[in-house]
């Protein structure tokens, strides 16, 4: 999955400049900024812009602008096309775009719907104009007052739909560090995530595989720097995973482990646990062989499961005892709200 941040001009050029090196050090690819807010007055948006847009080409960062029909001028170009110049790559047009002018531009920029309110007549007529939908992505908004953000199940359906026609989807989680005014409460997308601000990679892992976000990004500005160490591991496509191990399994930490493509909705199942993994000594049926499976249990395939042996298994959901699983440890109890999400290729480390 991607990731990203939203960097504000009224921030100043200090402040961004520690964000986006923050963004890049934690693999961030996307970062999102409006120039329609009404509290970001006295920017000097023609200089301040410049100076942001290269931060974030050196970090390899690309920016999505909220613009409207007005923006370039405040950037001091005559026409939107020029804001390529500039380095701007996605656009994110709410208003005042025919459908041909839309298309055009979707051949200088990535054209950034809004997910939430995009309708059906909407990419019909840019269907008919000629839309190559590779070009397009559709970002959903997200709420700073209370009780306003969506429910989780209705942006998996806008999401579905929209990946249907070829869009990338594009989702936001609240900050826990530096929140956003005016009313500092957090940024969601959907509105269970503004009481849990501080589960940042929990929020992103849901907003991408229960949500179905291609890419997610903080709305607030900053991060605390757990969370950051968070957003790295995200990022970079895994989470650890605090757990106990019994003695002799301390191999099985240290390393990122995948879950297979093919995900079991029971277990997560370690990709390269019967490879670079696999212990040397064979691993005998133990005291623990045969033990009920509680959900986050930890267990290893012994020799009496044949060419499987070694193989790393975590419970998902309570599974029965089998003689040829050695239950091997647990991961946490906080941690085990990981689970569902680690999957389809997705990593975990075992701390």
């Amino acid at each position: 999955m991607k990731t990203g941040v939203s960097v504000y001009f009224s921030a100043g050029r200090k402040r961004n400049e520690e964000i986006i090196e923050r963004a890049r050090r934690a693999g961030a690819t996307m970062a999102f900024t409006s120039m329609h807010i009404p509290e970001e007055e006295g920017v000097d948006y023609e200089r301040d812009a410049r100076h942001l847009l290269s931060l974030l080409r050196d970090a390899g960062i690309s920016l999505i602008v909220d613009v409207g029909p007005e923006t370039y001028g405040k950037l001091g170009c005559k026409r939107i096309e020029e804001l390529a110049d500039l380095g701007i790559t996605h656009v994110r047009l709410d208003y005042g775009f025919t459908p041909e002018e839309t298309v055009r531009l979707s051949k200088t920029f990535h054209i950034v719907c809004n997910a939430s309110t995009v309708s059906k007549a909407e990419i019909a007529a840019w269907r008919a104009a000629g839309a190559d939908f590779s070009r397009f992505a559709a970002c959903h908004n997200y709420y700073p007052k209370q009780h306003t953000g969506l429910a989780l199940e209705d942006v998996r359906a806008m999401n579905d739909r929209l990946s249907a026609y070829g869009f990338e989807t594009i989702g936001f989680v609240p900050g826990d560090g530096e929140l956003r005014g005016p009313l500092h409460e957090g940024l969601p997308m959907i509105e269970e995530h503004r009481g849990r601000k501080g589960d940042v990679a929990l929020n992103m892992l849901e907003a991408a595989f229960a949500a179905g976000c291609d890419c997610v990004l903080v709305g607030d500005p900053d991060l605390t720097d757990a969370s950051w160490e968070r957003f790295a591991q995200v990022s970079a496509g895994f989470v650890e995973l605090r757990c106990e191990l019994e003695e002799g399994y301390g191999y099985l930490c240290g390393q990122v482990h995948h879950d297979r493509p093919d995900s079991s909705a029971q277990i997560i199942r370690s990709q390269e646990s019967r490879t670079s993994l696999k212990p040397a000594r064979s691993i005998k049926p133990d005291a623990h062989a045969g033990d009920e499976r509680a959900a986050g249990s930890i267990a290893v395939s012994n020799s009496a499961y044949l060419r499987y042996e070694g193989e790393l298994e975590i419970a998902r959901v309570d599974v029965p005892g089998d003689a040829r699983m050695n239950v091997v440890g647990a991961v946490c109890a906080e941690d085990k709200r990981f689970l569902p999400y680690v999957r389809d290729g997705f990593g975990f480390k075992l701390v």
